[in-house]
């Protein structure tokens, strides 16, 4: 059958006993899709956005706070910050890169939906990749992964293969390995027995499967199905916590495990975390077999602390990564339903030998009422800091590695999945600066040039004899300059780097 086709792209140490209990009362009602949309209120005031003479392109205003770090650091600070809002209530949907300051510095031109937008290497570059396809139902989608390079060219699509259906990669994750290889999830609807969950017999379910495919040839070189390791019993959910959406008939397959990344950990191992049983799994790569189980109904840790969101315990995280120095962090999103009184970025110190699990750094919301039920990320940087991405809690946040924040912004009329902050991008778009005159001014952009420190606007007779009128530096996304001589034939202006060389130069369009 054609996926495409199919039912289901219609259909939209141990927790305590007590711990289990609550986290059972729903199945999915956090999700990772943007579907159902709250409905905001006829009294609210629309989200404001940035609007350009230059471009029809428009994108969201993110109020920037700058936190006690800012201070010490650099001035000159060239990072990007890299989210992607995706409900309806968004003004503008999709990629986007913004910097320090909350300005956008390139506006993905589609207005659609994307999920798990970030930068990463592919043969010594960097390159961009987001997911692109289906997101009709709750919690996961059916499509492929996009790549562009720094000239938001695309140069290729990575999707599923082998006993998987094409076009099923999920949303949640696709990281680029150092062998050119992508690491894909899929969710693929299976006929099972969910008697062991008070399900029906003749019940349906996700097997949640993590693949490696070669980017270049799209050949699946090594796949891990979830049902061949893990119990049904260990889900913290049962189909009959929605009714609606994963009830265990064909139409509304139970979600039971949940996948929501899957990462090389530092010996070449695989992590993956999985919602829906509130664990993380180290796994074999050879063998696929689980190595161990962090949290969950029958983790092999013991998570020390209190019991209450504090210590190491955590509850429907997502984004779990090892890192060399042994810790994992992950963002541990307390919910939905809720389990703690906020969500957190978590680092844990983990023994192998002794089996604990102790909390080494959390890295807490200024809003401590703040309780993501779903999405999140937290990202580790080179220099120590740590971007946290809130989810559907619709913040972004920057830290030190002590937790003391940097600066933060809201989203505040639309999710972004994950967040990230890059300082490998070096955007150089093929297309050449827009300009606009009006009014004797000339305004100009460059969507995704990431090297623009300033403008110049000339004018003459002819390209040959123009000289220069004005200069300004870059003001954001788009730059006045004035004033634009009056009869002149030609007119340009001129993106310059700090050096003052030109990178492009754009002249008003016709009519």
């Amino acid at each position: 059958m054609d996926p495409r086709q199919s039912p289901h792209r219609r259909a939209t140490g141990a927790l305590a006993t007590t711990l289990a209990t609550v986290l059972a009362v729903a199945a999915c009602t956090g999700s990772d899709d943007p579907e159902p949309t709250p409905t905001p209120s006829d009294s609210a005031p629309p989200p404001s956005v940035h609007r350009y003479r230059s471009t029809d392109l428009i994108a969201p205003v993110l109020p920037m706070t700058q936190g006690p770090a800012a201070a010490s650091a650099p001035a000159d600070d060239d990072g990007l910050y890299v989210v992607a809002p995706k409900l309806s209530a968004a003004p503008k949907k999709g990629p986007l890169l913004v910097d320090t300051a909350g300005e956008p510095v390139w506006i993905a031109p589609e207005d659609e939906a994307a999920y798990d937008v970030r930068v990463q290497e592919l043969d010594g570059e960097p390159v961009m990749t987001y997911y692109e396809g289906e997101t009709e139902f709750i919690g996961h989608g059916e499509g492929e992964i996009v790549i562009l390079d720094e000239s938001y060219q695309e140069i290729g699509r990575v999707t599923t293969g082998g006993d998987v259906d094409p076009q099923m990669a999920d949303i949640h994750d696709a990281t680029i390995t150092p062998d050119g290889t992508m690491l894909l999830l899929a969710y693929v609807p299976e006929e099972h027995d969910l008697t062991a969950v008070d399900g029906p017999e003749d019940g349906w379910w996700f097997d949640n499967v993590v693949q490696e495919v070669d980017i270049d040839s799209g050949d699946v070189l090594w796949e891990w199905r979830a049902s061949d390791h893990v119990d049904i019993t260990e889900t913290m959910t049962s189909p009959n916590d929605d009714e609606d959406r994963s009830n265990g008939s064909e139409e509304a397959p139970f979600d039971w495990f949940h996948v929501n990344s899957a990462n090389l950990a530092p010996d070449g191992d695989l992590l993956i975390s999985a919602r829906n049983t509130s664990a993380v799994y180290k796994i074999d790569l050879d063998s696929g077999d689980v190595e161990w189980v962090l949290g969950g109904k029958s983790g092999d840790f013991d998570l020390e602390g209190p019991d209450d969101g504090t210590g190491a315990r955590f509850a429907y995280q997502h984004d779990a990564r090892l890192h060399d120095d042994g810790t994992l962090t992950l963002f541990d999103n307390e919910g939905d339903p809720p389990v703690g009184d906020r969500s957190r970025g978590l680092r844990l110190a983990l023994d192998t030998d002794a089996m604990t699990a102790t909390v080494d750094q959390e890295w807490l919301p200024s809003d401590p009422e703040l309780l993501a039920g779903s999405q999140g990320n937290v990202q580790v940087m080179e220099n120590g800091n740590v971007t946290i991405g809130w989810g559907s809690g619709q913040m972004v946040s920057e830290y030190t590695g002590d937790g003391t924040l940097v600066r933060e912004f809201p989203l505040e009329a639309g999710e972004s999945y994950r967040s990230y902050r890059t300082d490998d991008w070096v955007g150089r778009p093929t297309d050449p600066p827009a300009v606009v005159v009006q009014g004797g001014t000339a305004h100009a952009s460059w969507n995704g040039a990431t090297e623009v420190a300033a403008w110049r606007l000339v004018a003459g007779e002819s390209e040959d004899d123009a000289e220069t009128v004005a200069e300004a530096p870059r003001d954001g996304f788009e730059t006045a300059l004035a004033p634009v001589p009056d009869g002149a034939a030609y007119v340009a202006v001129q993106a310059l780097d700090a050096d003052g060389e030109v990178l492009g130069t754009g002249t008003p369009a016709a009519g």
